[in-house]
């Protein structure tokens, strides 16, 4: 009985640790996505604030890219750690990977890469959309994390995407599109055989094919964010009917 009694107190104290141990997780893990997101919010908000002042003073959009790049360099490509995210918040890992990819590959693969486009109106058009879009939805989560969310951010963030997500996609089409010829001319990433790994590749044609990957992806993560706001603002709950 001692002995029993014993086993039971260690394995107790046992549990509690471990109880301990997950708290204190979640705590870290709670505090580093709120400073995360803070952040996050920051950094859009300067790329807002600079684009807006280059606009005023300029009275053009020209140069905007170049003065502004850097900034969204460093912000987008931080971005990735939100795939890593998702084992804390537990979002679809695929649906992130898909949504960071695709801007990290905006950024360094077009528009960094292409300069003769960085004027083009679209990548003012995607890039605006990215901003208002990124400062609500990170201005989101960090008064969701708080604990104390404005129904005006919430229903931003809900919201604003019926617009915004069909426009910024029209943009980064467009900005590809436009690449296309600078590609084709110059052959920048392709690679032609022969050559010593035997294998061709051409970044024109790969450009193309993503392009077309817009088409059975853009309903699919559309219609994904107006199920979630469905399920938020409207507490609706979709159940499956039988047959």
């Amino acid at each position: 009985m001692a002995s029993s009694e014993e086993d039971g107190a260690g394995s107790g104290s046992q549990e509690e640790k471990e109880k301990g141990r997950k708290r204190r997780l979640g705590a870290l893990a709670t505090a580093w996505l709120i400073g995360y997101n803070i952040a996050m919010t920051a950094g859009w908000l300067v790329l807002a604030i600079a684009m807006a002042r280059f606009y005023m003073q300029k009275g053009t959009y020209k140069g905007l890219y170049k003065t502004i790049q850097k900034t969204l360099k460093f912000f987008q490509t931080f971005a990735v750690l939100e795939v890593v995210h998702c084992a804390i918040v537990r979002t679809s890992v695929l649906v992130t990977g898909v949504q960071v990819s695709s801007r990290i590959f905006m950024v360094w693969f077009i528009t960094h890469s292409i300069k003769q486009i960085q004027n083009e109106e679209s990548v003012i058009l995607f890039l605006v959309v990215w901003t208002v879009t990124e400062i609500t939805r990170y201005s989101f989560y960090t008064f969701n994390l708080l604990n104390h969310l404005p129904y005006f951010i919430k229903w931003a963030r809900y919201n604003f995407f019926i617009i915004l997500y069909p426009v910024g996609v029209a943009g980064e089409l467009l900005t590809i599109h436009a690449a296309l010829p600078y590609v084709k001319k110059t052959g920048i990433f392709s690679l032609r055989l022969p050559n010593k790994y035997n294998v061709s590749f051409d970044y024109y044609y790969f450009l193309i094919i993503v392009m077309a990957s817009y088409i059975p992806l853009f309903p699919q993560l559309y219609f994904h964010m107006l199920w979630q706001r469905r399920k938020v603002l409207h507490g609706e709950v979709i159940v499956e009917k039988d047959d």
